[in-house]
């Protein structure tokens, strides 16, 4: 790509709309190619179908339970995209992953949006060498953060969080633009005029919460205490109204609007569950979280920021130039406020007893904004090495677990896939890393673009063709090809299971699936003529209560793969009724 036509992609808001373009683009084909995923996002699509089953709104429901985990955004969301797009009955998951996509491409282009306005700002203390101006420094930002392996990797799944990153790299992209205006201000009694961009910060924080409750508001916090506690202790700041900023955000009109947004469900889902939503959600949900690790999920401070390198790829190569810029320009109020997104929230995140890979993605957007600002830094050796370490690190990972997946679950007929995310993964993006250490910064950064898609697509079909992985599309497919599909009127329904109960199966069959506790239950669906699986552990019970119940059942076929909800191996067999 040639610097003019760099340079036309920048104008006006062609960056934001090309970063939004691409983040959604990069998770399309991956929202067309990966089943349904285990566990989270099955439960959230098969909520979401059953608010349009049973037009209930206001209450979140799996199968017979009440699901009091997170608020109702993602599944008005999801709901009102299926019924848009498709309908409940298909069960097609693409269309309850269009939010998530439209998530990312609120995420990137916020980015852009943001970055522009804040780095065009004139900074004469700047130090730059072969730089990039800031609107093409906006778009690196943005591009960086779109196809990165998390937000990518999140873009193709039904549930909150692409969504809550796009809510929440809004407002704290409005509130970095009324952070550093009131910073740049030469005379303290000065009030700016940002009521734009206050209105935008509280219409997406209200959003937010209806994602995800709490995470907004903990990234506000997080992000704007460390800024005031960072301010109040910078000497230079003095007698300069340092705090006006957080003092003028129109707390009054916009904690109104947040109540106005999020206030008449809260009420709708208190009076419908008479309370027992909140003691749920938070004492059952959120607070476990904070002291243990909730649902099998605990692990020590430090593997967030073991996992960065990966999910950060390809923007691992700038991370390098991240931690200088952040060491070395932290005066800069852009600078400070990129380092106060990241790092005070990563850090709670990485403190949480609790951990799940994608838990930090929310402050992915300042570690971006650090990384596109360092192309415009003369970088030292030691950032230098660090960037290439780091980078070819996630790609020698990326290498290995897809080499793996092929010779654990894989075929032949995936080498060339494995092949050329391999070759995206170190060679492409090793070549972008050589370009940058030459100086030739844009053919560097059009290469490691290029290898982080190439990747992360290939990663992504390396995935979907794994099929041990993929057990219930596969208990899908044999009830298709045996002829004992409910769902075909041939046999009643619904289908019932023993020992198996992923939400992807639910989801896949419909809300009436049978989820048998005990063998008697399994048996007596058979009893009915309705086709019944069964997991290997369960067999021989099953198999005790047919003979008790005076029944005879026909193999009809066994079906082995992995479960990697709980990393067992299991061995499925399909049972029909014989006369």
């Amino acid at each position: 790509m040639s610097s003019n036509v760099f340079n036309s992609l920048t104008k006006g808001m062609r960056g934001a709309w090309l970063a939004a373009v691409v983040a959604f683009l990069v998770g399309l084909p991956c929202a067309m190619l990966i089943p349904p995923l285990d566990r989270d996002e099955s439960r959230f699509a098969q909520a979401s179908s059953q608010m349009l089953e049973t037009k209930d709104f206001i209450n979140i429901s799996y199968q017979d339970g009440p699901r009091h985990k997170k608020p109702v955004g993602i599944h008005w969301l999801q709901a009102a995209s299926t019924a848009i797009t498709s309908n409940v009955s298909e069960r097609d998951i693409l269309s309850y992953r269009w939010p998530s996509l439209f998530g990312a491409a609120l995420a990137a282009f916020s980015m852009v949006w943001g970055a522009g306005m804040l780095l065009a700002r004139k900074r004469e203390d700047d130090e730059v060498v072969d730089g990039f101006d800031a609107k093409q420094t906006a778009l690196i930002a943005g591009l960086t953060f779109g196809v990165s392996f998390l937000l990518s990797s999140e873009a193709f799944i039904a549930k909150t969080d692409a969504v809550l990153c796009g809510f929440t790299t809004l407002f704290l992209m409005a509130l970095a633009k009324i952070y550093v205006t009131y910073r740049d201000r030469t005379d303290p009694t000065e009030k700016p005029k940002l009521t734009k961009y206050k209105l935008i910060f509280w219409l997406s924080f209200a959003a937010s919460i209806l994602i995800k409750g709490p995470i907004g508001p903990l990234m506000f916090v997080a992000t704007a205490g460390a800024l005031a506690g960072w301010d109040l202790r910078t000497k230079e700041l003095k007698d300069t109204g340092r705090l006006d900023w957080l003092k003028h955000l129109g707390w009054v009109w916009g904690l109104l609007i947040t109540l106005v947004m999020v206030g008449p469900w809260a009420i709708a889902i208190t009076i419908a569950t008479d309370g027992a939503f909140w003691g749920t959600a938070i004492g059952d949900d959120f607070a476990p979280k904070l002291v243990s690790g909730s649902e099998g999920h605990f692990a020590w401070p430090g593997l967030h920021t073991l996992l960065l390198p990966l999910l950060f790829f390809p923007g691992t190569f700038l991370l390098g130039g991240a931690l200088q810029t952040a060491f070395t320009r932290y005066k800069d109020p852009v600078v400070r406020f990129a380092i106060c997104w990241f790092l005070p929230a990563f850090l709670v995140f990485e403190a949480s007893p609790t951990k799940l890979a994608h838990y930090p993605l929310p402050t992915y957007g300042g570690l971006a904004l650090l990384a596109a600002i360092s192309l415009s830094v003369p970088l030292k050796t030691w950032a230098k090495l660090t960037n290439v370490a780091l980078g070819l690190f996630a790609g020698a990972l990326i290498t290995l677990i897809s080499v793996y997946g092929l010779t654990e679950y894989g075929n032949a007929s995936i080498v060339p896939v494995v092949t050329i995310t391999s070759a995206a993964a170190l060679l492409v993006s090793g070549l972008g890393a050589l370009f940058l250490w030459r100086n030739h910064k844009l053919t560097g950064l059009m290469c490691l673009l290029g290898a982080g898609v190439a990747a992360h697509l290939g990663f992504v079909t390396i995935l979907s063709q794994l099929k041990p992985l993929w057990m219930s599309r596969t208990l899908e497919q044999t009830l298709v090809d045996t002829r004992l599909d409910p769902r075909e009127g041939l046999h009643p329904g619904p289908v019932a299971t023993l020992g198996y109960a992923e939400p992807s199966f639910v989801f896949a069959m419909g809300t009436k699936t049978e989820l048998a506790d005990t063998a008697d239950q399994a048996a007596a669906a058979l009893r009915q003529g309705r086709p019944v699986f069964v997991e290997g552990r369960h067999d021989a019970e099953f198999k005790k209560s047919l003979t008790a119940a005076g029944l005879k059942a026909r193999t009809v076929k066994v079906v082995k793969g992995y479960n990697y909800s709980n990393g067992d191996d299991v061995t499925i067999t399909l049972y029909q009724l014989q006369p």
